[in-house]
This record gives structure tokens, sequence and C-alpha cells, in this order.
């Protein structure tokens, strides 16, 4: 565990304690019998905090990026063409007007 997936659980720790208060404090509007217009400060920065360390956490926990080019050796996939089941030809394309059909008729 590195200290970007601590600071993510940190994160998610503070936004579920935020939803919490806001929960606690609307049951004691209704006891007292007053009107909800929002959370209270200290909530808001609560959410704001854990935002920004889940975001942070989402940027720096993951891993490395993988090539994309079919050609590199990092590659899992040795060749995409090889499955040829899932290739459709017949598609709404079909229902416009070719370039060639144009010509034809001039």
């Amino acid at each position: 565990m590195g200290l970007g997936f601590i600071i993510g659980v940190f994160g998610v720790l503070f936004l579920f304690h935020a939803a919490y208060s806001t929960i606690q404090y609307r049951g004691l509007l209704k006891i007292m019998e007053e009107e909800f217009s929002g959370p209270p400060m200290n909530v808001v920065l609560e959410l704001l905090l854990g935002f920004v360390f889940c975001v942070s956490a989402a940027l720096t926990v993951p891993g490395n990026f993988l090539s994309i080019h079919p050609d590199s050796e990092e590659n899992r996939i040795v060749s995409l063409p090889a499955n040829l089941d899932f290739m459709i030809f017949n598609h709404r394309a079909k229902a416009l007007p070719s370039v060639i059909d144009m010509k034809l008729k001039h």
C-alpha cells in the first residue's frame, strides 16, 4: 500500500462522515421543526477535502500506461484481426447513396 492509496481511503472516509453528518443534521432540524436550507460549513469543507483526496488518489494510484500500438512488444494481444466473428458489414450506411451511384446517374 502506497501513500496514494492511504490518501484515497481517507478521502472515502471523509465523504462517508460528511454524509453521516448531513443526515444527522437533518434529523436534528426535523426535531427542532426547522427547514433544511443546506449543510453546515464544516460538512461542506469536509466534502471538499474528501473530494480532493479521492481525486488525488485516483490520479496517483493506477499503474503505468500501456502501449496501444499493435506492433509493440508490451501488448498482450498478438493479432487483432484473427477473430472475424464480430466484424459487421451490414449497417445503416447502406441506406445512403454511394459516391459511385451518384456519378453513374449524371
